[in-house]
Order: C-alpha cells, then sequence, then structure tokens
C-alpha cells in the first residue's frame, strides 16, 4: 500500500521555523516529482512548493518564495519542507503529494498520491 505521510506540524508563534517531512512507504518516489500544498479553513487548497525528482529543479509559490525551501532524500524516501519566517497567514494543513510522469506542476490535479495532512498553526 502506497502511503505519504507528513510530520513536523505544530503551533509556533510568528516569525519562527518548523521542518515538515513527508516520508513515502510502498514504493520508491525516487523518480516522481513531488509538491507541498496547503490548505487554510474554508479556503482552497493551494500550491506551495515543487520539487523535481532529481531535486535539482524546484518552483515555489508567491507567497512563501524566499522564506521556504523543499529538498528530498531519494535514498531515505522523504520530502522536505523548510519554513522560516512563519507568519499568521501560513497556517493550514499541509500536504505532501506525488505524481507520475517526470515534470512537477503547481497544479494540484496532476498529483496522484496524497498525504493525509498536518496542521500548522501561526500564532500573532
Amino acid at each position: 500500500q502506497v502511503q505519504l505521510v507528513e510530520s513536523g506540524g505544530g503551533l509556533v508563534q510568528a516569525g519562527a521555523s518548523l521542518r515538515l517531512s513527508c516520508a513515502a512507504s510502498g514504493r520508491t518516489f525516487s523518480r516522481n516529482p513531488m509538491g507541498w500544498f496547503r490548505q487554510a479553513p474554508g479556503k482552497e487548497r493551494e500550491f506551495v512548493a515543487s520539487i523535481s525528482y532529481s531535486g535539482v529543479n524546484t518552483v515555489y509559490g508567491g507567497s512563501v518564495k524566499g522564506r521556504f525551501t523543499i529538498s528530498r532524500d531519494n535514498a531515505k524516501n522523504t520530502m522536505y519542507l523548510e519554513m522560516n519566517r512563519l507568519k499568521p497567514e501560513d497556517t493550514a494543513v499541509y500536504y505532501c503529494a506525488a505524481k507520475e510522469g517526470t515534470m512537477p506542476t503547481s497544479s494540484l490535479i496532476h498529483y496522484n498520491y496524497w498525504g493525509q495532512g498536518t496542521q500548522v498553526t501561526v500564532s500573532s
């Protein structure tokens, strides 16, 4: 059974940092693009960042660019999201996702596998 499991979420104050992890099991995703998305209450799920299978190519959503860093360790079948200078508007459930094919994308409809999400809450 293929699973993506996020961890590392929590409650922090504005300006703090968090590191999310996404551990894959059931198959390897070392040849698959992956991404992070988030969904705040009452809002649609939005793109946060994506990464190519090699880790060389990364893309970020405008609201997190310069503050968040996506990375992966294919030997561990794990992806990460380093979040710095967190703001209250970053509060959301964060989801990791993986897709078939070779091209990463910001479009969530192209992702085939999803984790259950981890809550990030940033207080002001």
